[in-house]
């Protein structure tokens, strides 16, 4: 039960090629299904390993949800799958429950933005593979525009249909019913990027990991609907990347390190040791294979475009930090630091050894 289809989603490139293969069987941890349909996507830039440093293997999505009531608690790092017919629901006076709009199998809810001071109703979809706190799409008719707001042009992401590049800004909040996030930043794809999804009716943007991270969210599919409670990330502050640099998991580096081996001798009965035992220790060389960090997008005229790296330059050090003990991750979170912190890296560019350092600089 397989046959070639083609899909289509952010971004400016081309509709890409895909296999959907329908009745599968999947099981996970104790859920069981057998009636999955899956797609097999062979274009090996939608990859998702190299942006973020681990293995990924696939994505799971509405049509295997859809029958269970799923908890994902972002403060304790977990996700739990229930029968809907045995889910009971907690006393919670402090939780919002929203309904929720299933369109070609995915989740949309009703919120609202304030944006130059004016409170706009929104309908967003549910991002939770997004990293971003929220897309909107520019409409003039309903005020969401930047004409009055700070803003700089940069790479937003990934797309099914390739790059997507907008504006990144701030509005004054975020709200969800009773919930209200000040400063949240946005994020305004610019319009070529965005033809397909317009397609659904009256979409507004999306609502992506760094809004859904502040609270512990029920994901309620069979009746329809959403419950959120504000978790301990709620009143964090939001960041933005202000390097310009975005970096990937950009094949190995093979590393040459040197290692001491002890190695107990006999001494003869000469020696001047009460053991009779001499330890010596031989200098040997090492080679290890190690992740690499490469720079695959560069903003123009951002802090590291000024201080000279290039697109293709491979991370060595970074703060004084070696790299290959680092998560990418773990690198791509100094980008987020404070306005006038300093960055220094140390890169390999073709083979050459290069210094650079650069001041992060707020543009909001």
């Amino acid at each position: 039960h397989t046959k070639r289809i083609y899909l289509r989603g952010l971004g400016s490139g081309d509709a890409i090629e895909a296999v959907k293969s329908e009745s599968n069987r999947l099981e996970l941890g104790d859920i069981k299904s057998n009636s999955l349909d899956l797609y097999v996507i062979y274009d090996e830039t939608l990859n998702f390993t190299p942006r973020l440093g681990v293995p990924i293997h696939g994505v799971i999505g509405y049509d295997l949800f859809k029958n269970f009531i799923v908890e994902v608690n972002y403060s304790s790092k977990y996700v739990r799958v229930y029968d809907p017919d045995r889910y009971r629901y907690k006393n919670c006076k402090k939780c919002e429950t929203l309904p929720v709009t299933i369109h070609n199998s995915k989740p949309y809810v009703q919120s609202a933005v304030e944006l130059n001071s004016e409170i706009i109703p929104v309908k967003l979809l549910v991002d939770t593979g997004g990293s971003d706190a929220l897309w909107l799409f520019e409409d003039d008719s309903l005020g969401i525009h930047l004409y009055h707001k700070k803003y700089f042009e940069d790479f937003l992401g990934h797309g099914l249909s390739g790059s997507v590049y907008g504006k990144r800004s701030r509005i004054e909040k975020f709200i969800l019913k009773d919930f209200e996030l000040k400063n949240p930043n946005v994020a305004i794809p610019d319009s070529v990027s965005v033809i397909a999804t317009r397609l659904v009716n009256d979409r507004n943007g999306s609502m992506s990991g760094e809004i859904l991270k502040r609270f512990n969210i029920v994901f309620d599919y069979p009746h329809q609907q959403m419950t959120f409670k504000k978790n301990k990330y709620f009143d964090k502050a939001f960041s933005y990347n202000k390097s310009g640099l975005e970096l990937e998991h950009n094949g190995i580096r093979l590393l040459q390190e040197e290692v001491f081996e002890a190695s107990p001798r006999t001494m003869n009965e000469n020696s001047q040791t009460s053991s009779g035992i001499k330890i010596s220790f031989d200098k040997k060389l090492k080679f290890s294979v190690k992740p690499a960090f490469a720079i695959v997008e560069l903003r123009n005229d951002s802090p590291a475009q000024r201080a000279g790296l290039k697109i293709g330059d491979i991370i060595i050090k970074i703060n004084g930090r070696e790299t290959h003990k680092m998560e990418l991750q773990d690198v791509m979170a100094i980008f987020y630091g404070d306005d006038g912190e300093t960055v220094r890296m140390d890169v390999d560019r073709k083979g050459q050894l290069m210094h650079f350092s650069f001041v992060l600089e707020s543009m909001l």
